[in-house]
């Protein structure tokens, strides 16, 4: 699979990118993540990418052109799915996750400052959002899909199963606890234990139990 993502700040990415999964994911050739500075789309000698907005009213809006013509680079075939990332989009979930994963290719928007010119929704697939609260920009979003989808891809995990029995694989179900060594873990004359049905080797009352202390998001 492959992630196009249109940004101003590309160093962003630098980090994450290549740590634990997503550069094994990368490594192992299951993803391939392009980074595009818009500004290469730009034709004067600020490489301006933002304007005032029309009607007056604070901060700037990513202007078009930019953003169209690195849209008409980047995109060589309708199975490209591209993807603006904005505050009013849909709320990205587990579900829409596991429908990404099955594409080939994705690019990514990565919106800033008051926001993006609207006519840009003329030449995007959907607008999503990665929760009711502002950020600075799309980047942090943009990390979180392709992170997201990442995880969903075959061969992504050391063990398969990682990814079938996480919260939200089922809709609204959170994961049980989980917890690991020490078996008894003190502070001071407080003793914190594992539970005991976690130690017992009874697969069946430990699934039991796994499913019991799973929550159900209200």
């Amino acid at each position: 699979m492959t992630f196009h993502i249109i940004t101003i700040f590309p160093k962003i990415f630098d980090s994450y990118f290549n740590e634990s999964i997503l550069k094994r994911a990368q490594t192992n050739k299951l993803i391939n993540i392009k980074i595009h500075n818009l500004r290469n789309w730009t034709t004067d000698k600020h490489q301006t990418v933002d304007d005032a907005p029309f009607g007056g009213g604070a901060g700037m809006v990513m202007k078009i052109e930019p953003l169209y013509k690195s849209l008409r680079a980047i995109k060589k075939t309708k199975k490209q799915k591209t993807i603006l990332l904005s505050a009013k989009g849909q709320t990205w979930n587990q579900q829409l996750a596991k429908k990404y994963s099955k594409l080939k290719d994705i690019i990514l928007i990565c919106g800033r400052y008051e926001g993006v010119d609207e006519r840009i929704t003329k030449f995007i697939d959907e607008e999503i959002s990665i929760g009711d609260y502002i950020l600075t920009g799309g980047e942090i979003g943009a990390l979180t899909i392709v992170d997201s989808i990442t995880r969903l891809l075959p061969g992504a995990l050391g063990n398969a199963d990682s990814s079938k029995n996480e919260s939200h694989t089922i809709p609204g179900v959170l994961e049980h606890p989980q917890y690991t060594r020490p078996k008894v873990f003190q502070i001071n004359k407080k003793k914190l234990r594992v539970p005991k049905i976690l130690l017992s080797g009874n697969h069946k009352n430990i699934e039991e139990w796994r499913k019991k202390h799973s929550k159900i998001r209200k």
